[in-house]
């Protein structure tokens, strides 16, 4: 029905860890995969971490990955020195960034996000940008006046103050897109995940 932002992950230590910048961290991950531990909350986080080990040029078979529930059991990992690495989303992490408890090394996007002063993986030489993005969708019985009456509430909700608040304090990029175009990006990311998917599996 339509796509409405993207929300962006971040790549995290602890905030006394020895890697002070990305090109820290890939080093010593690529001199050995398996014993450079890295957790996420969930199925993306761990996407994005094949995604750099494919970029960075880490084979993503040797990656040592623990799940964790959530962000929290992902600091607490960090932290009692589980995984010496994560990725997570910027609403979820960043807290602890600013109380002190991890150090970021850069973020999953395009652009640098605005308010926050973190450099994105791609100006540091690893083209991460995979979004978590978030869309709505409808049953595909709907008729073409149920779909445009669907799609403008959507246009109206996304235009009050309380969803512009929220966009804001989730650090989330209102990213709007629907009919045609949104069939090609949603196959297009359909396949471009199932390859991350193959990665992991191999």
């Amino acid at each position: 029905m339509a796509r409405v932002v993207e929300e962006y992950d971040l790549i995290l230590v602890p905030a006394d860890s020895p890697y002070r910048s990305m090109a820290d961290l890939v080093a010593a991950w690529a001199e050995d995969p398996e014993a450079l531990a890295w957790s996420g909350g969930g199925s993306f986080d761990q996407l994005v971490i094949t995604d750099l080990a494919t970029t960075a040029g880490v084979d993503p078979g040797q990656i040592t990955y623990i799940p964790s529930d959530g962000g929290g059991e992902v600091v607490q990992a960090m932290l009692n020195g589980t995984v010496q690495a994560a990725s997570g989303g910027v609403a979820d992490m960043y807290p602890h960034v600013e109380s002190g408890r991890l150090r970021v090394l850069g973020v999953a996007s395009e652009e640098r996000l605005p308010g926050l002063d973190v450099p994105t993986l791609t100006e540091q030489g690893y083209d991460v940008t995979l979004t978590n993005w978030r869309a709505l969708f409808t049953a595909p019985t709907v008729t073409e006046e149920e779909l445009d009456a669907l799609q403008e509430i959507v246009g109206e909700a996304v235009q009050t103050p309380e969803w512009k608040a929220t966009v804001e304090r989730n650090y989330w990029r209102e990213v709007p897109l629907q009919d045609e175009q949104m069939d090609a990006f949603v196959q297009d990311e359909i396949d471009r995940i199932a390859g991350l998917y193959e990665e992991i599996g191999s």
